[in-house]
């Protein structure tokens, strides 16, 4: 504690030798320095007698020295203002709050290639591609991206009704207001549904009915997507190897033409795929396969 006021009275010193040549006399100086022993004369004294000295705020004013200014009112700190925070709403008369319609947003994004594959065309088609890569004997023509895009494109061209009459009626008046969450959904899944009971198979239909525990419905607009799904994705999959099996007959066939020649040559040595391929890809190209195989396929849905 004496340190500190000795700190100080050298600190008052420093600043009377700094102030003296802006009008302070050599009486002030004095006095200013009898006040500051008197006051390291008090603390000694207090210090001595067991009593906590009080260390001063603030530095003794030099006489004559100008007064320190005082802060403005504009100036000093403002507690801070308490800003409410917006809560976030579940629902909003009857609707779900926008964080939540995103994060459902992003759920169906997510679920998209699901909904894609199995609600749409795209089964059938790239499992006859991939078929019909198999039976020419190509391993990595065309290249599964390709197979992919392709049947991509053409399920938007076989859904495209499809896809316009949901933007029309649920989709379009849902985002301009007139329709609620829930009427859009129920709008925007009856195309859909009379799609795929379009190719579904009665068979199939029933058959996930009767595993589901459901005896019987009224019409067939009353089955249960969980029931219509399934039934559709194995009946595009029935559809699809039946075509499969139609592609594989021709190049079955120059296959075995081709090692039924080969052997009756005892050409053995010579692998028949190496004189099959060529063949089969010229009677692909010579018979316009891709166009023949795009229209019945296509024209299935029509």
């Amino acid at each position: 504690m004496r340190s500190a006021l000795v700190l100080l009275a050298a600190a008052l010193l420093a600043l009377g030798a700094q102030a003296q040549p802006a009008g302070l006399s050599a009486d002030d100086l004095a006095a200013a320095q009898a006040a500051t022993n008197q006051a390291v004369a008090n603390a000694e004294a207090e210090q001595a007698a067991g009593i906590a000295p009080q260390v001063p705020t603030e530095a003794p004013a030099l006489p004559g020295a100008p007064a320190p200014a005082q802060a403005a009112p504009s100036q000093r700190l403002a507690p801070p203002s308490s800003s409410p925070i917006p809560g976030l709403t579940v629902s909003r008369d009857g609707e779900y709050a926008l964080p939540i319609q995103l994060l459902l947003a992003l759920t169906v994004l997510t679920l998209a290639p699901s909904i894609l594959i199995l609600m749409t065309s795209f089964t059938r088609l790239v499992v006859v591609f991939s078929i019909l890569r198999t039976a020419l004997g190509l391993q990595q023509s065309p290249p599964t991206p390709v197979i992919i895009g392709l049947s991509l494109f053409l399920t938007f061209f076989v859904m495209h009704p499809v896809f316009e009459e949901v933007d029309q009626n649920a989709l379009q008046p849902y985002l301009s207001g007139a329709l609620d969450q829930q009427s859009a959904m129920e709008i925007a899944s009856t195309p859909i549904r009379g799609f795929m009971l379009e190719q579904v198979r009665e068979k199939d239909l029933l058959l996930f009915m009767d595993l589901g525990g459901i005896d019987a419905v009224a019409t067939r607009d009353d089955v249960p997507f969980h029931v219509l799904v399934p039934a559709f994705v194995i009946s595009e999959l029935r559809v699809a190897f039946q075509i499969g099996f139609m592609l594989f007959l021709p190049f079955l066939v120059v296959d075995l033409i081709v090692a039924s020649v080969l052997m009756s040559m005892g050409m053995m040595m010579l692998p028949p795929v190496m004189i099959s391929l060529p063949i089969k890809l010229l009677l692909f190209v010579l018979t316009d396969g891709w166009y023949l195989i795009v229209e019945s396929v296509v024209r299935g849905y029509l």
